[in-house]
């Protein structure tokens, strides 16, 4: 159910609810103990959870929105800050792979640009041509707060990002069901073939897709799975006593990094699957990658 409606912020900003759908509150079985999970992770246990109702964006931030936000009030990202930001080794160009100085020693595909920012994704002889309509990319988890307030809204929580993503569906794998491609039709833009060498594209991207990809889940999300990571409000935790108990939970009270869900267009199922709707993984609130985007919630 999407909405064009106008909400009045608890701060007095006004929000337009254009293009965010209805979340309706509720309980439900959040997390997960399948063999498929990285119970280091704290995926589980499986445990009752109850949400209050919210709108969520349907879809990613989009590099069209983002613009809007940097073009109204001049912020500058982190990631512009640093003069750096993380990209995978197959996007940059020869010029640019020539002046690189610093891969990331266990992951040694994520390269460290200089000049790799929101709208110079692959560095500084990148640019955002026939891509505003895909995900911003490179903001950090205070780069996105800052958007949420300028929008006059916020992060999920990861609660509220579960409930969401799971589209009414109990207990399921991913947002659509348990099969990864049912038909052999794919569903999200995640990495097919041998990672991190080889992608053979079948489903039709070697990086980003259009925010607006794929069919949408039960509550008319897009991309909830797969095509970049999704920053929650959250701190991260592993211990389950620590996220906040079981009525609308907010996460950690402290910590190191924030949550992150939903997976990328670099996970595949040899190395990372957490494009399944109860994998979790965390950034600290500094970081940015090539990979990680957002969308926002407003409350009702």
């Amino acid at each position: 159910m999407e909405s064009d409606q106008v909400w009045v912020h608890a701060d007095g900003i006004e929000p337009s609810l254009e293009g965010m759908v209805l979340i309706k509150g509720g309980k439900f079985l959040m997390g997960t103990q399948e063999k498929a999970g990285f119970p280091e992770d704290g995926e589980g246990p499986v445990r009752n959870i109850k949400v209050n109702s919210f709108y969520m964006d349907a879809h990613t931030v989009t590099n069209a929105s983002f613009a809007r936000f940097i073009e109204e009030t001049g912020y500058q990202t982190e990631a512009e800050q640093f003069g750096w930001s993380f990209v995978f080794y197959k996007l940059v160009s020869e010029e640019t792979a020539r002046k690189i100085k610093q891969k990331v020693a266990h992951t040694p595909w994520w390269l460290v640009v200089e000049g790799a920012t929101w709208d110079h994704p692959e560095g500084p002889d990148s640019d955002l041509e026939n891509r505003m309509d895909h995900p911003v990319i490179h903001v950090s988890w205070k780069d996105a707060t800052e958007y949420c307030k300028w929008a006059g809204k916020r992060l999920p929580t990861e609660a509220e990002w579960e409930y969401a993503a799971r589209g009414g569906l109990v207990q399921k794998t991913y947002p659509w069901g348990d099969e990864l491609t049912p038909d052999g039709e794919h569903q999200c833009n995640i990495w097919q073939g041998n990672f991190p060498k080889d992608n053979t594209m079948e489903d039709g991207y070697l990086a980003t897709a259009p925010a607006k990809s794929f069919p949408a889940n039960g509550y008319g999300l897009y991309n909830m799975a797969g095509n970049v990571w999704e920053w929650c409000s959250d701190w991260f935790a592993t211990n389950i006593h620590k996220r906040g108990g079981k009525d609308n939970p907010k996460g950690a009270e402290t910590g190191t990094s924030k949550v992150t869900r939903g997976g990328s267009y670099l996970c595949h199922d040899s190395y990372c699957n957490r494009y399944r709707v109860a994998a979790r993984t965390a950034n600290t609130p500094d970081s940015s990658t090539g990979n990680l985007g957002f969308r926002c919630v407003v409350d009702v």
